[in-house]
């Protein structure tokens, strides 16, 4: 069907130039719909093929909505996808595209060991290099100890990690720009009252938190907040809700606050100290919080104005020279993608290159460690790792550390036979609903310049009449073009057509959002257990998630909705629009997924001890998320690194 005649040629490029019109700025089709579709023939059109006919027979346009989106894809993505020639849209809503940093090689020279050339026996083995992996490596290199790092994705520098706008982490519309690859790698939804559901990676229900050297780090929007004192005894402070499994921490801020020390330091966090809420800090934060822009001091008088305190939004990312790394170049292609300028800290370029100088550190990637091998009852003595060709070694360890993320850790412990003594193991999945609201303001003060949320509320993140903790609320990162079309296409006066093309020149720059994670309530229902039936491209079970959000998250998070609608109303935005927290109805399960190997003293509640170590089993550690107990009412990955610091510590304290 994609060999064409020039007739029917004609006929698209006539409906797409009906979707997007010439005016000063090309058509449709004047910048390159013909090329863009036939480059994204299986994606765009794939199935749809019996729509197309009846299209190309003379269907209006009004019947095929895949349509206009296929041609705003064209228009509004990145050109090399085939469309937008020259970046027209973006001249036309002032996007800078692709900011060129002459960077040299962000990461340190690798050479990527084959399975069969890794050592028999290593002291501690890693599983993942994200932020927990990435932390425990560096923690026991630089301790002594030799540290074997296994790691499924890739090693990316920065030009490996494509800048494609419809394929990226932050808007997966028909993939991503960091593993896993999207065929042999599924997932099993079973939402309640709903079949089970069998979902690729680029699916917003399977919960991918990216996959290569570094995690989730080498694309995360840097949001480096510490959690409240008040975050690790919801228990003891509001009650347990019925139906949830809401616990305190097995320990308080204090034990915590050295680590979060170290972690800042580590991975170099510019911040702002007074947030509302927070705990009392040892030390300053490391680097001074970043400039506001326009937007970031309308809102933050209006917060003012309000009586709320408004602080600056801690952030991974360098405000100035730190580390051997520079500062931020306030790009618009920041979060979902490698930074630019490898301004932003991320397991990568902070963790691991301290762990290779050492000398005592292997790090293995594109290899799955499928099982953790037993070793009498109350010990383990190694991993089994596999090789995408079929190959397998047992590696030998004296200490596994599981830092695969909370859906993976949990799979892997059950793959293993590990961690289930008490039903507990894979309970309490929870990631964080998010809320907010979006509005529009006569001048351009959104999206940039980067990195994008430079202030923050912590007001509600606790104290609330009839609230069980909270979150926090902030502006948001720059959105891309494509992006916001699809968030914000509602609010136009046309579904296409040069009223919609004539909107989005307007609207690009002056629609602005502010959100933020709730502080979710623990659903013991919620949970990864393995699929009986699904396998994953090595023949192993796939990871079936399954529960629903409990109803106390939603009833904060129509609050915290309802506060940043005020807080966009006292800033002079109009056509305010509260979103999110509507239904409870799916899996909580996305980039900050967290609970899955609940820590705590009991074995009979939970799956590690306080130090992450599994119950009854003496050398087998978690230090992830997983272990979270509640995930806070902020971004967590600052609190996975200063809690695999500790169980860093700890292990290097049993040694």
């Amino acid at each position: 069907m994609s060999d064409l005649d020039a007739a029917a040629w004609q006929r698209l490029d006539a409906l797409a130039d009906e979707a997007i019109p010439t005016d000063e700025f090309y058509s449709a089709s004047e910048a390159g719909f013909r090329e863009f579709l036939e480059r994204n023939w299986a994606d765009v059109v794939g199935d749809r093929e019996d729509r197309l006919r009846a299209l190309l027979a003379g269907e209006p346009l009004a019947r095929h909505d895949w349509f206009v989106r296929a041609v705003a894809e064209s228009y509004y993505g990145n050109p090399e996808n085939g469309g937008n020639y020259g970046g027209a849209s973006f001249r036309m809503i002032d996007f800078d595209y692709r900011p060129e940093i002459d960077i040299p090689h962000e990461l340190p020279p690798y050479e990527r060991p084959d399975i069969d050339a890794l050592a028999p026996h290593y002291r501690v083995v890693v599983v993942g290099s994200g932020a927990g992996g990435g932390v425990v490596s560096r923690k026991l290199t630089e301790a002594g100890l030799d540290v074997l790092c296994i790691e499924r994705g890739r090693y990316l520098e920065r030009a490996d990690v494509p800048m494609d706008h419809l394929r990226n982490h932050r808007f997966a519309r028909y993939g991503h720009n960091v593993g896993p690859e999207l065929a042999g790698n599924p997932r099993v939804i079973a939402t309640s009252g709903r079949a089970p559901r069998t979902y690729d990676p680029h699916h917003a229900a399977w919960g991918n938190n990216a996959m290569a050297v570094g995690g989730g780090t080498r694309v995360w929007g840097a949001q480096a907040w510490r959690f409240a004192p008040q975050d690790f005894r919801l228990a003891s402070l509001y009650g347990v809700p019925d139906g949830s499994s809401l616990a305190d921490w097995p320990f308080d801020y204090a034990a915590l606050a050295p680590h979060y020390d170290w972690a800042e330091r580590a991975v170099g966090v510019a911040g702002e100290p007074g947030h509302r809420h927070a705990g009392p800090r040892l030390r300053d934060y490391p680097m001074p919080p970043h400039q506001r822009d326009a937007q970031g001091r309308l809102l933050a008088a209006a917060g003012e104005r309000l009586g709320w305190t408004m602080k600056a939004v801690p952030l991974a990312i360098n405000s100035r020279d730190y580390d051997g790394r520079g500062p931020c170049s306030r790009n618009r292609l920041c979060v979902g993608f490698a930074c630019p300028a490898n301004a932003r800290g991320g397991s990568q370029n902070t963790m691991l290159p301290k762990a290779m100088a050492t000398g005592r550190f292997t790090l293995a990637t594109e290899l799955r460690v499928v099982r953790v091998i037993e070793d009498g009852r109350t010990r383990v003595r190694g991993v089994v790792v596999a090789a995408a060709d079929g190959r397998t070694r047992e590696i030998g360890a004296d200490v596994v550390v599981i830092s695969a993320g909370a859906i993976e850790s949990a799979r892997l412990l059950w793959l293993s036979g590990f961690g289930n003594h008490s039903d507990q193991l894979g309970r309490h999945l929870q990631a964080h609903v998010y809320v907010g609201a979006r509005g529009e303001f006569d001048e351009p003060i959104a999206n940039g310049p980067g990195p994008g949320p430079t202030v923050a509320t912590c007001e509600f993140s606790h104290g609330s009449f009839g609230i069980i903790g909270g979150g926090m609320l902030a502006n948001d990162y720059p959105v891309l073009p494509i992006q916001f079309w699809y968030a914000n296409r509602h609010r136009a006066p046309a579904p296409w057509g040069i009223a919609n093309k004539r909107w989005m020149a307007h609207a690009y720059r002056r629609i602005a959002m502010v959100m933020g994670p709730v502080q979710e309530i623990p659903n013991p229902e919620a949970r990864v257990t393995l699929d009986p039936t699904v396998v994953d491209s090595f023949g192993v079970p796939v990871a079936r998630l399954s529960g629903n959000v409990h109803p106390q998250t939603l009833r904060t998070g129509a609050f915290l909705r309802e506060r940043a609608r005020e807080w966009l109303a006292a800033a002079g935005a109009n056509g305010v629009e509260p979103f999110g927290a509507e239904t409870g109805a799916y899996v909580s399960a996305g980039q900050h997924q967290a609970g899955t190997c609940r820590m705590g003293s009991d074995p009979a509640t939970s799956v590690t001890d306080p130090f992450g170590r599994v119950h009854g089993v003496d050398n087998l550690y978690v230090a992830d998320a997983s272990l979270h107990v509640s995930n806070g009412g902020f971004n967590p990955c600052l609190t996975v690194m200063a809690l695999a610091a500790r169980v860093a510590d700890a292990i290097v304290a049993r040694t």
